[in-house]
């Protein structure tokens, strides 16, 4: 049955895949080999990244009007929250270049025919509802900080920012508050998709694996954060063209990070 089958994976017993020990220096030698991932062939992740700059100036120009310049931070900052199901089509163009097979970019719409994948729209939809659930709640402390009183224009709204007391409160909080969204996150899918694209284990299984990861190889795990989090900053800088470039290696790095915290299946 379909909601066993996301909750458990193919077979009757729950499956615990075996978390490894790693260092920081395996978190770069991923960073490395995600790159020439990237590298191999570049013109391949045009098509599946342009997406992702289009994307983040949309939200920019959403939220241009006054009421909702508020909410420009927490979406583009939450915008990363879905990074991991987003980059699901890379992690398969890992997969197959790992096993030397083609590595067409039209091979990444194939996770759609994985055994797996009613547990990885799950965990989108899983992801999704955390993306919403941080908006409501940057929306709510931002009401809390200032009322209901919206800036006039965008240089008024950097003013309060970063001029006066309520918005030195807001900048403190509101990172805060990201950084335990972003940490829950990070411990529960560092690994989550890719496990369900390598093999079938249920989405509680996988799930539970990256949080065991995550326990296992705090310092990694939070250096790959890090390097996540600085990553898709600069990929903003230059009205979000950068991410065209960041999303991808970081998303093939992502695939190498994970054949490294989660030993092989024994066969």
């Amino acid at each position: 049955m379909t909601a066993f089958h996301v909750m458990s994976g193919a077979g009757e017993a729950y499956a615990r895949p075996v978390v490894n020990k790693i260092s920081i220096a395996d978190v770069f030698d991923a960073l490395r080999r995600g790159f020439d991932d990237f590298r191999e062939k570049p013109s391949h992740y045009v098509f599946l990244c342009l997406m992702y700059p289009i994307a983040g100036v949309f939200l920019a120009l959403a939220t241009s009007s006054a009421n909702l310049l508020p909410m420009i931070f927490p979406l583009v900052a939450g915008f990363a929250l879905i990074g991991p199901i987003a980059a699901i089509g890379l992690y398969e163009i890992s997969r197959r270049r790992e096993a030397g097979m083609d590595t067409s970019w039209t091979h990444a719409l194939e996770v759609t025919r994985s055994p797996a994948f009613p547990s990885i729209v799950t965990g989108g939809l899983m992801l999704f509802a955390f993306f919403v659930v941080w908006l409501v709640a940057a929306q709510t402390l931002y009401a809390n900080v200032f009322g209901d009183v919206f800036p006039r224009s965008i240089s008024a709204f950097t003013s309060e920012v970063f001029s006066t007391p309520q918005g030195m409160q807001l900048i403190f909080w509101g990172n805060l508050l990201g950084l335990g969204f972003a940490i829950i996150v990070l411990a529960t899918t560092v690994v989550t998709f890719p496990i369900l694209l390598d093999r079938d284990v249920g989405l509680v299984a996988a799930m539970e694996a990256s949080v065991r990861a995550t326990i296992t190889n705090p310092i990694p795990v939070f250096c790959w954060g890090l390097i996540v989090a600085v990553s898709l900053v600069v990929g903003t800088i230059p009205v979000f063209i950068g991410l065209a470039l960041v999303i991808p290696i970081l998303g093939h790095s992502t695939w190498h990070l994970y054949r490294k915290l989660i030993a092989p299946p024994v066969v």
